[in-house]
């Protein structure tokens, strides 16, 4: 088989999978470990998969910038930043995340509702200001461009003297194995802070995330409390995170 030809079966079996394994495949083709990871390594600097310990993993189409994510999935983030919003009680503090779906979520918290939103988002900041009742706290920091958030050591100075209720984290993978990823290694440090200053974590994430996975690792996925979706994620990497102790909620109320 050809070099072309076998980096396509990978992509293939990617697909189908969701997974590769490299040792399973080397063994379905004949062909020695050595032989599919130096595939997997030129696959992966193409872009076209995100490489893991002893296989590869679909990589996070969530990586793109805050503008293109705004093309992704639009009425599934409309609907879980609709469920997201209706998890929040009156009188809570809450982190909320950048991104595009924390973004839906600030739009549809309710105007009657009293509680206290702390968010490194200016995007989040900006939706949150029709909202009389809600008390906004907005963390400062050097401006990721990427995402539109604040990081650095001003935005985890601040965060370490929070306590809240919930965050509401967003994320660009999440896969049983691989983790709660994100494409930068400050913002997952923010992340991890924010999961820290929380009593309970909420991921929210759209399918296009489920099952796939970026370079930097915020936390195993036991680490968060529950994971919103919506009814199009894929029910086979449901199943495996439910099996790894994430509990998952539907943002259809399933």
């Amino acid at each position: 088989m050809l070099t072309r030809q076998r980096k396509q079966h990978i992509l293939s079996v990617l697909q189908r999978d969701g997974n590769v394994v490299a040792k399973s495949l080397g063994e379905e083709l004949a062909l020695s470990e050595d032989t599919i990871r130096r595939d997997l390594r030129e696959l992966a600097a193409e872009g076209l998969l995100q490489r893991v310990h002893g296989g590869a993993l679909p990589l996070a189409r969530a990586e793109a910038d805050f503008a293109g994510r705004q093309q992704l999935a639009t009425a599934e983030k409309v609907a879980i930043g609709r469920a997201a919003a209706r998890l929040v009680r009156p009188g809570q503090v809450v982190f909320i995340d950048g991104g595009t779906t924390a973004v839906q979520m600030a739009r549809h918290l309710p105007r009657s509702l009293r509680a206290t939103v702390v968010t490194h988002s200016p995007s989040v900041a900006v939706e949150l200001v029709g909202h009389a009742d809600i008390e906004v706290v907005l963390i400062g920091g050097r401006l990721f461009r990427h995402s539109m958030v604040a990081v650095g050591a001003a935005a985890m100075d601040a965060i370490s003297r929070i306590h809240a209720d919930t965050f509401f984290m967003g994320v660009t993978g999440v896969q049983a194995e691989a983790g709660l990823t994100t494409g930068d290694d400050e913002e997952a440090a923010i992340k991890r802070a924010l999961m820290a200053a929380a009593a309970e974590t909420v991921v929210l994430a759209s399918s296009e995330k489920i099952g796939a996975a970026s370079a930097w690792v915020i936390n195993p996925v036991s680490a968060a409390t529950s994971l919103l979706v919506s009814p199009e994620a894929p029910a086979p990497a449901l199943a495996s995170l439910r099996k790894a102790g994430l509990a998952v909620l539907r943002s259809d109320g399933g």
